[in-house]
């Protein structure tokens, strides 16, 4: 099942934190690291720290995006150490941790780590349906993100060790799924006049956080982008004939 996990580093500064956190993983078992936009890699220095690790670092992937390095995972859980003006759930590893082994078994998952400085930017974690925090001291909770990734990686293991396998599992929408369904709808609202009294930006994403705790299952996506396409449709439709009736 851990095949099936990959760990994604956004935006990493220093070299050595990348070879570290590659250290991390593999002590627990943990192979698959992607890389959004590091500033420095490859590097002698991440070689250095990840003292061993170096099969991790040569099969890291390397993007240029977000998506692109959640492509075909259908579970991303993101890392966040502080307050944020959410509606998620905020879970600590040993609460999120055998979800995300339940998961894994079928279909890759993702655990998303920020940036050394600030962590994940909003965009990021609209892109994760569960959300982290590691519980630390709250009068100094600076945890060093190759300590971050040794915490989670740990508390995955341990879930896996003790894993229940489930009869029956649901399916969710890979990644890209769901962002076109996205996409689709935001779309969809501003034919429709929807955003004329609203702030697009910030009910985008109110509305990721809605679908990102209903887990979307494919077909599920495929009956809502269905109904927005008839919606388009109708809303055309109205549109024509009031032109019609404009001009009459």
């Amino acid at each position: 099942m851990l095949n099936n996990v990959r760990v994604v580093l956004s935006h990493t500064t220093h070299p050595g934190n990348i070879g570290a956190a590659a250290r991390a993983m593999k002590t627990m078992g943990l192979h698959h690291l992607y890389l959004i936009n590091p500033r420095h890699f490859p590097d002698p220095q991440a070689s250095a720290m990840a003292a061993g690790a170096d099969d991790v670092l040569q099969s890291a992937v390397v993007c240029g995006s977000i998506d692109e390095a959640l492509e075909g995972v259908v579970l991303t859980v993101g890392m966040t150490a502080r307050q944020r003006d959410i509606s998620n759930e905020v879970m600590s590893p040993r609460e999120a941790m055998p979800q995300v082994v339940q998961q894994a078994t079928v279909q890759p998952v993702a655990l998303l780590f920020g940036t050394e400085m600030s962590g994940l930017t909003n965009e990021e974690v609209s892109r994760s349906q569960m959300l982290v925090n590691i519980p630390a001291n709250p009068e100094f909770s600076s945890l060093n993100l190759a300590a971050a990734v040794q915490v989670i990686s740990y508390e995955l293991s341990v879930a896996a060790e003790s894993y229940q396998p489930v009869t029956q599992l649901a399916q969710p929408a890979a990644h890209q799924q769901v962002e076109g369904f996205m996409s689709h709808l935001e779309k969809t609202l501003h034919e429709i006049g929807f955003f004329t009294t609203q702030n697009p930006a910030r009910m985008m994403q109110r509305l990721r956080r809605l679908y990102a705790r209903a887990r979307l299952e494919a077909d599920e996506i495929n009956i809502l982008r269905g109904i927005l396409s008839v919606t388009t449709e109708y809303n055309a439709r109205l549109k024509a004939r009031y032109r019609q009736d404009r001009d009459v």
